[in-house]
């Protein structure tokens, strides 16, 4: 479980995240997290936050927002805020470190899926494009429906999609979250 002081490092994309405050710490009402992203060629899916607010506030460099289909360049000093069920995805599009503070509103248990997905790089268990295979995938996109989705396809047939993957991949021994 992630606590005040945790630090983790994507090994994959070089981000790096130490967590100011936890749901735990907060009642469940807030994450805060101190974050610095390299200048990467990576680039997230477009996804979206159904019970979430989430804010970035820069303190260096800069970020490429996509928010609801539009581009917003977010440099040192700006905040974005990004509401519930806005798709997103955002970048380092600059030439140094981006540093930023990054908070969730709830926070619900989204600190357990960045940690599941950082561990997941760890082990070498992501694709070239940063996702896990199918079985893992179905399980941790149903165990963190409340905190993330993809933007496409649509959630209801991905859903059953997922559900249908859900016992094998439990046959198969994968898990919905890493520690």
């Amino acid at each position: 479980m992630i606590k005040k002081g945790d630090t983790l490092v994507n090994v994959r994309t070089g981000q790096k995240m130490t967590f100011l405050k936890t749901w735990s710490e907060t009642n469940g009402t807030q994450l805060k997290i101190k974050c610095v992203s390299p200048v990467t060629p990576e680039r997230e899916k477009l996804h979206y936050h159904p019970y979430q607010e989430n804010r970035f506030t820069l303190t260096q460099g800069q970020l490429l927002f996509t928010i609801d289909g539009k581009e917003r360049l977010a440099v040192a000093g700006d905040i974005i805020s990004i509401p519930k069920n806005a798709r997103h995805s955002f970048y380092n599009s600059g030439l140094t470190e981006a540093h930023y503070i990054q908070e969730f509103f709830p926070a619900l248990k989204i600190d357990s899926l960045f940690e599941t997905f950082f561990v997941l790089a760890q082990k070498g268990k992501l694709t070239k494009n940063g996702t896990p295979n199918i079985f893992r995938t179905a399980l941790i996109l149903l165990h963190f429906e409340n905190e993330i989705r993809l933007a496409s396809p649509n959630w209801k047939v991905l859903k059953m999609f997922l559900r249908a993957v859900a016992p094998i991949a439990r046959l198969l021994g994968y898990k919905s979250h890493y520690e």
